[in-house]
């Protein structure tokens, strides 16, 4: 390997190591542009390598479409007695079972959600609204015409997933805390929602969307 190409592949180091979000090629193309992506994907690809033989403490990972630097999991135990603290806020059991189900059926609507869950759903909706986890990615062609919701590329990054296909099947979401019949749920076809429901829906989605644009107003995310 020549000088030139060693220096490229510490630059590209140093960006993973620096940057608090991954990093998509298009990003290092605009500091290499003398770089072919495909040159710079190798250069990645050699730093992965690279940890993973030497056992190192870091390791590159692919996640939401870009690449990011992460500590190796089994240092894990010996960073959190470094900060005697957990570096991620944990989801509620509520939150995870609505981030659950809009995961495994987005598009989807409040409503639905709520079927699945059995209980009021505004609160955990607008709570990960408010996270970033999950978008509103249009309106149900129904009376009413209620949102619809989907997960966004944060919620790959906060789950260490490259993408929608890495989730875990349903079997394995059980593990999670959800209980069977709603995982099963999951599968299932989407459950009719009465006009009732739609138009109550309608002004619970208004005031979710509103609290999600930072409007002032106490949410319970346990609901």
């Amino acid at each position: 390997m020549d000088d030139q190409t060693k220096d490229y592949k510490s630059a590209i180091e140093a960006i993973l190591f620096v940057s608090e979000k991954p990093v998509v090629l298009d990003q290092l193309k605009e500091v290499f542009p003398e770089l072919k992506p495909s040159q710079i994907h190798d250069l990645i690809k050699q730093l992965q390598e690279e940890y993973v033989n030497r056992e190192a403490g870091m390791m590159v990972v692919e996640i939401a479409g870009g690449f990011q630097m992460l500590s190796n999991s089994h240092t894990a135990a010996y960073i959190r007695e470094f900060y005697k603290t957990k570096t991620k806020e944990k989801l509620s059991r509520p939150a995870l079972e609505s981030l659950a189900i809009i995961a495994y059926k987005q598009p989807v609507g409040r409503a639905e959600v709520e079927v699945i869950r059995g209980v009021n759903s505004d609160g955990t909706i607008a709570h990960l609204l408010n996270k970033g986890l999950i978008r509103i990615t249009g309106r149900k062609e129904v009376p009413g015409r209620p949102f619809l919701y989907g997960t966004t590329k944060e919620f790959l990054e906060y789950f260490g997933l490259r993408a929608l296909e890495d989730m875990p099947k349903i079997e394995e979401f059980i593990q999670l805390g959800i209980d069977a019949p709603k995982a099963e749920a999951l599968q299932a076809e989407p459950v009719p929602v009465t006009a009732s429901e739609q138009g109550s829906e309608q002004m619970q989605e208004q005031t979710a969307s509103q609290e999600s644009s930072g409007q002032s107003r106490t949410m319970n995310a346990e609901s």
